[in-house]
């Protein structure tokens, strides 16, 4: 099984991002963990975790609302 991140923008739009994959789904959350500030300012809303083709879950990118 592989894990990889799925990258979108502010309409939930595909946009491009690192090619990473991951042996596990630690992996990936870490990896994620120390690069979200980047990926964000790159414009990067929001990231999908997937699991091969499967979607595990979506997150925003974005500070939450006050």
């Amino acid at each position: 099984m592989a894990w990889s991140w799925r990258y979108e923008g502010v309409d939930g739009e595909p946009v491009e991002g690192p090619a990473e994959s991951f042996s596990s789904q630690a992996d990936a959350e870490s990896w994620i963990g120390q690069t979200w500030r980047e990926l964000a300012a790159s414009g990067v809303t929001s990231v999908a975790l997937v699991e091969d083709d499967r979607v595990d879950y979506r997150m925003s990118l974005q500070p939450a609302a006050e």
